[in-house]
């Protein structure tokens, strides 16, 4: 039967068992168009990309 060549520290330990405890994601809401998104990502209201608050590009001009 195999046994570790060491002691694996508390701190070791409880990193690896928190991968899958995240919660749901956090979302922000954008103080121009006040559409709720995800934090760090872009997103669409009415044919524009907006992020961060700024308009981005407008869907005309990916066509």
């Amino acid at each position: 039967m195999a046994h570790p060549k060491r002691k694996t520290s508390k701190t070791r330990r409880d990193k690896r068992r928190t991968h899958y405890k995240s919660e749901a994601p956090t979302l922000a809401t954008c103080p121009v168009t006040g559409t709720v998104h995800l934090y760090h990502r872009a997103y669409w209201v009415e044919n524009d990309l907006y992020y961060k608050g700024r308009l981005v590009m407008r869907k005309s001009e990916v066509e």
